[in-house]
């Protein structure tokens, strides 16, 4: 009996067996490792990316995905640069200039999830191709803003909201942490997060149970929209900068997370525990990686191969629990 239970429970808890292991081995590998410096800092290094990859958890168990939070993280730090510039010409202070330019791109950035999700239940397209078309278009629009050059028009005291600390932690840290506080409680304890669910394992079986599809299916994509927006905001602050160039293949790191985490890109499946696993697996393999003086090319094929396995293992543990 005790030994099918631990079975079970390692089955359950594979990918932190998994990411316990990969410790271990970072342990003995990198003297550095378990160092309060270096924890702290890829804590640090995973947040911005892990913001985003909570939102994209709860549109992919929607059964969506979205294509374009790599170019809306980059556009989000020119906005709120360009706009930061502009109040200053206007001889608008800053210390009421950078919350409007933050204020204005946080609700861009709703618009553009919203629109998103519109356009899917409107017109059935999916949101594979409009976050597609929404990438392109980021992507140029934050070149067209800063002319292909970073802007830099923020006093010293912004940088503390990408590369502060509060008590010795980093303040990206803190916000990480509320932003998956509050997505695990929506997800787990709302009827929102059930709807969400429901949606994704049959998307016509909760529209004749009396769920508003349309309005979930909107909030989703207007959500990760606004994280994508928050954490382009904070990579500015990191940066003391607009780049066009910044958060390129994010896309596809906060997918990878967020699949590696147990969740099911078909929809209706997963947990933002399971995110949180696959976020810090992530930043742990690429920062034991560097400690360990890895190859950066060899970075890639381990990371890559690592991904896969992982994933594999996953979809492994699902269809067993599916049977």
């Amino acid at each position: 009996m005790f030994r099918r239970t631990f079975e079970l429970a390692i089955k359950k808890h594979m990918m932190e067996v998994i990411l316990l292991i990969l410790c271990a081995v970072l342990a003995v590998k990198a003297e550095n490792f378990f160092s309060t410096d270096n924890l702290l800092n890829v804590l640090r290094n995973v947040s911005m990316q892990g913001i985003i990859a909570f939102g994209m958890t709860m549109v992919i168990i929607s059964g969506e995905i979205d294509l374009s939070v790599g170019s809306a993280v980059a556009f989000s730090g020119c906005f709120t640069a360009y706009l930061t510039q502009y109040s200053s010409r206007a001889g608008l202070p800053m210390e009421f200039g950078i919350p409007l330019a933050i204020a204005a791109t946080l609700t861009v950035g709703t618009l553009v999830g919203s629109f998103t999700g519109f356009i899917r239940m409107k017109f059935q397209v999916p949101t594979f191709i409009t976050t597609l078309a929404w990438m392109t278009a980021l992507t140029g629009a934050a070149e067209l803003i800063t002319d292909g050059f970073p802007i830099t028009p923020f006093p010293e005291w912004y940088n503390f909201i990408g590369g502060g600390y509060v008590y010795g932690i980093p303040f990206p840290a803190i916000i990480f942490i509320l932003v998956f506080i509050i997505v695990h409680f929506v997800m787990n304890y709302t009827s929102f997060g059930r709807s969400v669910y429901a949606i994704g394992g049959n998307m016509e079986v909760a529209r004749l149970s009396g769920i508003r599809v349309k309005a979930v299916k909107i909030s989703v994509m207007g959500i990760v929209a606004i994280l994508a927006m928050l954490s382009g905001i904070m990579q500015s602050s990191e940066i003391m900068s607009g780049s066009p160039t910044t958060a390129r293949g994010w896309e596809l790191d906060v997918i990878a997370a967020v699949i590696i985490g147990g969740t099911s890109l078909m929809g209706g499946a997963g947990t933002v525990r399971g995110t949180l696993v696959g976020i810090i697996f992530l930043g742990v393999l690429v920062n034991g990686m560097t400690l360990i003086n890895v190859n950066e090319y060899w970075q890639h094929v381990v990371r890559g191969t690592l991904i896969l396995l992982a994933v594999l293992i996953n979809r492994f543990q699902l269809q067993r629990h599916g049977s």
